[in-house]
């Protein structure tokens, strides 16, 4: 199956958003997302079940579908926005028409839950998307510049052979020296553990694997990390670029437990590649949006990661 790679987008295009997960609870947050886009010269169009609402999900299975599919198989829309994260995409997964979205390939932006999407489409359609920011989550509020330039230069520039800086407020570390070089794959640690023993979870062999967390018990994190290499993930792999692990603290802190750094000390040993961590994407501000699906180099001693390939078409 050949890889499917999203037209830039260009100034004027039409920007769909769709609330795939969780709903987004204060409106004003999509409004000022919306005014955002807008201001930078793109139209929108919001998702005709994004406002609806069902406990924790943005509205029943069906709804949220029906508006991944819509937005995918309307002509006039050349990229796709989620709004937000929570919990709700891998109930979406069985319900996908992934003909319909191999046939309009487009640029889908998101991270968190959504990697459980982002994943499933690189599977099932090999499409290319965008591990990036959400417009109800980063860009209906102030602006990371970081993570502003770096969303923008990713989806509207054509070039190939594009640095991910890695330099930030959380400078990179190494755990493993080396070069790697496959295609980058990962997100959320927990939702691409789920995804695991399904036919959604996509082939890691000679992959880089790019993770972060947000909200685990440094426990939880080590039991995720340990099931990748029990499922015998560890040993297919080119090399690991671990990112943002935001609030992964002991709940109870009379709790007996073994620090973060520790746990991914002992990670990089048994992963035994060229594994870099401080990688800057996951749940901060200060974040890269990374193509999912591109072949790209990963330097853990220089800390960078080069994409090989061009992130849009």
């Amino acid at each position: 199956m050949n890889m499917l790679v999203p037209q830039r987008l260009k100034k004027r295009d039409l920007i769909g958003i769709i609330c795939p997960a969780s709903p987004v609870h204060d409106p004003s947050r999509i409004e000022r997302g919306v005014r955002y886009l807008e201001g930078l010269g793109y139209r929108t169009k919001i998702g005709r079940n994004a406002s609806a609402r069902m406990g924790y999900l943005a509205g029943t299975d069906d709804e949220r579908a029906e508006d991944l599919h819509a937005m995918f198989n309307d002509k006039n829309v050349r990229g796709i926005f989620c709004a937000r994260g929570g919990y709700g995409t891998p109930r979406l997964l069985s319900r996908i028409d992934y003909r319909l979205i191999a046939r309009n390939p487009k640029i889908l932006v998101g991270y968190s839950d959504v990697t459980a999407l982002a994943l499933a489409l690189w599977r099932k359609c090999r499409l290319v998307t965008y591990h990036g920011p959400m417009l109800a989550v980063d860009l209906g509020a102030d602006v990371n510049p970081y993570a502003e330039e770096s969303l923008w230069r990713i989806l509207t520039s054509p070039a190939g052979h594009m640095t991910l800086a890695v330099a930030g407020e959380s400078p990179a570390g190494v755990r493993h020296p080396g070069t790697a070089t496959g295609r980058l794959l990962g997100g959320n640690l927990s939702l691409l553990v789920s995804l695991l023993g399904t036919p959604y979870m996509p082939d890691l062999r000679r992959g880089i694997l790019f993770l972060e967390e947000i909200g685990e018990d440094p426990y939880r994190v080590d039991r995720m990390l340990t099931h990748l290499g029990n499922a015998g993930i560890l040993s297919r792999l080119s090399g690991v670029a671990m990112g943002h692990f935001t609030d992964c603290v002991p709940r109870d802190p009379a709790t007996p437990t073994l620090p973060l750094e520790a746990i991914m000390a002992g990670f990089a040993e048994n992963t035994g590649k060229p594994f870099l961590t401080g990688f800057p994407f996951g749940h901060e501000k200060h974040m890269v949006t990374v193509p999912v699906g591109i072949r790209a180099r990963l330097d853990a001693g220089k800390g960078v990661i080069t994409l090989l390939e061009p992130a849009t078409a």
